[in-house]
């Protein structure tokens, strides 16, 4: 499921955002993009989006702005860096060469120029935290957005399924008459009429009929599309169930249309399979 958040705070001194993307996936890819400062924290930062993001392919990115740069600037130790260079000095006289640039070698040389190591403080972490919360609620409420729409969406597709049953069954007792007058019209053109033996072909006609029977297809079709209604009311993350209740409602779609044998009947049917291919298509967006 696709999903957004982004959250700032200002101190003065520093601004922090933090910002949660995410993309549909049917785990939970996380990837983290933190600054050096922060290094430490990224094992806790995953452990509470995996306690809160379930699944999806989310990027959760966390940006520090600081308003005096030099806090952090790097620092060069000049005694060092004087050793350095009049050394360099003395082998480009002894070695009768040109002695350029020699200070930009000389700051090239180790432990000249020192970086202080970048930590986090405790009350730096909390605004952070802090933010990296308010960013979460928001990514979580895109989410339940999206949710409610995917919902009255499958929900309309699942009310056309059962719309199509309800023509199915009005047009389902109209079948019986129109298969008797083909068969006998078959039999009529293969052979003699009064060669047909009466009893036996009322026989044969009922084992047919009752093949081409869809009652049981019917009554569960309905209690599987009742069934996907039930469980999109429920709060828990239902996407995996909601797919699978769609695959029972597709079989018993496909066994209506096979034993149709009815023009009328099998385009209902094919409604009923395009809806169903949409709702499929929204279930993957789907907790």
């Amino acid at each position: 499921m696709t999903g957004y958040g982004i959250a700032t705070f200002d101190s003065g001194s520093t601004k922090y955002t933090v910002e949660i993307k995410s993309l549909n996936s049917k785990f939970l890819e996380l990837s983290l993009r933190l600054p050096k400062s922060f290094a430490e924290k990224e094992f806790q930062l995953r452990n509470e989006c995996n306690k809160q993001i379930e699944r999806g392919k989310v990027s959760l990115s966390i940006n520090v702005e600081k308003a005096n740069s030099t806090v952090n600037a790097a620092g060069i130790d000049k005694d060092l860096l004087k050793h350095y260079y009049k050394q360099l000095k003395s082998v480009s006289l002894e070695m009768d060469e040109p002695a350029h640039n020699l200070l930009q070698l000389a700051l090239g040389l180790p432990e000249v120029v020192k970086y202080e190591e970048e930590t986090v403080s405790e009350e730096e972490w909390k605004i952070a935290e802090k933010t990296f919360q308010q960013a979460s609620a928001a990514f979580q409420q895109f989410r339940s957005d999206e949710g409610k729409v995917l919902e009255q969406d499958v929900k309309y597709r699942i009310g056309i399924i059962l719309t199509n049953l309800g023509l199915i069954e009005i047009e389902e007792p109209k079948r019986v008459p129109v298969i008797r007058e083909r068969l006998n019209q078959f039999l009529a053109e293969a052979v003699a009429r009064e060669a047909i033996d009466q009893n036996r072909f009322e026989q044969e006609l009922i084992y047919y009929i009752d093949k081409l029977d869809i009652t049981e297809e019917k009554i569960r079709l309905k209690a599987h599309c009742d069934y996907f209604i039930e469980t999109l009311k429920n709060d828990d993350a239902n996407g995996k169930k909601l797919g699978f209740i769609s695959q029972e409602i597709g079989r018993e779609i496909n066994t209506l249309g096979s034993k149709a044998n009815d023009a009328n009947i099998q385009k209902l049917v094919v409604g009923m399979k395009e809806e169903l291919e949409k709702i499929k298509e929204q279930l993957l967006n789907v907790l």
